[in-house]
């Protein structure tokens, strides 16, 4: 067995369940904004923006952190759980207690006065969130994919079948019978708010799930280790905070940038929110990628072959989500009824945000220079530049294009920080990447895009039919070249046990 191979099928096991859950929760994306307005579904999307910026300070990087020392001789791998297990829970209840105290004035200052519940349910799911990131971290360094992803399932199933229950079945049984025992659970006040109620309760459940894993703070806490945990693990939140930025800030500031008023400004980020989500099988892939490629790359750093190794993972990284980018826009018609009518009017930043999340994909590829030479300080400043990038071009385009101007943004920026970790990889930690035909099969996806723009406009082929054709058309002149390159030496490294 190659140690591709094995990568593979550890991606797998995380892609499955995360596609398998992510599509029933992609199923909630028709569900929201076929039952809610785009102004309303904004609120919403307003609320998981902010959510990512909390979600890297309540856990500190020590994920990351978490990683690079369970390795470690001394103090060993359990203490070095229980030690990181401990600092983010005694992070997240300090936050909670921040919360409570000034839950009513920042519920007034984000315009939300007459729903300070919002705030209060939205900081318990990132609470519960923050602390069982590091179990899942544990399952994810012991190879335990499968109740890693059955947790996984679980609280998105727990998710999807409650907000079907509280959007869909209790209004009818409210307005059958307002006497009812279902009813009486219901109130239609709460509105949007049982899209959080959902989220806690099946958070919650996760977090039971996880029980086992939290009896781990019982090999205590080891305060060296801690603070050479903490030195490792700050830039690592400036890289996540600055991430987090590139990802969801347009989000944020397409509240107070579109020069609309507060109402429509709403509903266009509703409108761009819900067409972001048509990126998901992107972002499914990337995200299965992260969940298996981070450990890997952590333990195969010592392999003579290493490098020959990496770089043969971004070259077949890029050429899957070139393969995604395409499914995707070039059948475009039948995944846009994944989003209701409303919302189908930003689809042209489809593509933009698909392209843009490759980028991110081979930034993550190419990132490993920082992580494996421990200068995740130079690391964090490629992050800090990204997120530089992203609020000054916001902040120029949005008020001039709108939220395609997001989008370009969002491109501009991923696309910068590859070339840019590039390069420093290749001061710091040199790999061979074929370079070339990581930009040849970057450039056929959208040669092909484009393509099939004007191919639509110039002969009589059903859009499906034309769309299946460029398609395989990928497929065999990706099997060409890489056939050729197949026969020219060996495609696999051999196998080490890590």
């Amino acid at each position: 067995m190659s140690i591709l191979k094995k990568l593979a099928s550890q991606t797998a096991i995380y892609g499955i369940s995360s596609i398998f859950g992510r599509f029933l929760n992609y199923l909630l994306v028709p569900l929201y904004t076929y039952y809610f307005t785009a102004a309303e579904y904004g609120v919403v999307s307003e609320f998981y923006a902010y959510a990512g910026f909390f979600s890297v300070l309540l856990l500190f990087g020590f994920e990351t952190g978490y990683f690079r020392f369970r390795d470690k001789e001394h103090p060993g791998r359990d203490v070095a759980y229980s030690t990181a297990l401990l600092f983010v829970i005694l992070i997240n209840l300090g936050f909670f207690a921040l919360i409570l105290l000034i839950n009513t004035r920042l519920s007034t200052a984000l315009n939300y006065a007459n729903h300070p519940e919002y705030v209060l349910w939205f900081s318990m799911i990132l609470i519960m969130d923050a602390i069982a990131a590091i179990p899942f971290a544990r399952l994810r360094a012991e190879n335990k994919a499968f109740r890693f992803a059955g947790i996984k399932i679980v609280e998105i199933l727990i998710t999807v079948l409650l907000s079907l229950f509280f959007i869909i079945y209790c209004p009818k049984a409210y307005a059958e019978d307002a006497e009812s025992l279902v009813a009486s659970v219901y109130s239609p006040a709460i509105g949007i708010g049982y899209i959080f109620i959902a989220n806690l309760m099946a958070s919650g459940f996760k977090f039971l799930l996880l029980t086992p894993q939290l009896s781990g703070l019982a090999w205590g806490f080891d305060r060296a280790l801690f603070f050479r945990m903490v030195r490792y693990s700050l830039p690592m939140v400036v890289i996540g905070f600055a991430g987090i930025v590139n990802e969801m800030l347009d989000r944020v500031l397409l509240k107070y940038l579109l020069p609309y008023g507060n109402p429509a400004n709403m509903k266009m980020l509703g409108i761009y929110s819900a067409c972001y989500k048509l990126s998901i099988l992107m972002s499914l892939f990337i995200q299965a990628f992260r969940y298996a490629a981070e450990p890997f790359f952590f333990a195969y750093a010592d392999k003579s072959d290493a490098r020959k190794i990496y770089a043969t993972v971004l070259k077949f990284f890029v050429i899957f989500c070139v393969f995604i980018f395409l499914l995707v826009t070039l059948f475009i018609d039948f995944f846009k009824y994944f989003v209701g009518e409303e919302f189908r009017a930003g689809l042209e930043v489809v593509p933009i945000l698909l392209m843009a999340n490759l980028c991110l994909g081979v930034y993550i590829n190419l990132s490993i220079w920082y992580k494996l030479t421990d200068r995740t300080l130079m690391g964090a400043l490629v992050s800090l530049a990204g997120a530089a990038l992203t609020i000054v071009l916001n902040v120029w385009w949005i008020p001039l294009f709108g939220y395609i101007g997001s989008a370009w943004a969002t491109l501009a920026c991923y696309s910068s920080m590859a070339i840019v970790s590039y390069l420093l990889g290749q001061k710091y930690y040199p790999v061979d990447y074929d370079v070339k035909r990581v930009i040849g099969y970057i450039g056929l996806g959208i040669g092909l895009y484009f393509a099939h723009g004007q191919l639509l406009m110039t002969i009589a082929w059903q859009p499906w039919l034309l769309a299946g054709a460029l398609m395989l058309i990928y497929v065999l002149i990706v099997a060409l070249f890489e056939g050729r390159h197949q026969n020219r030496k060996p495609f696999f490294a051999p196998y080490h046990d890590l």
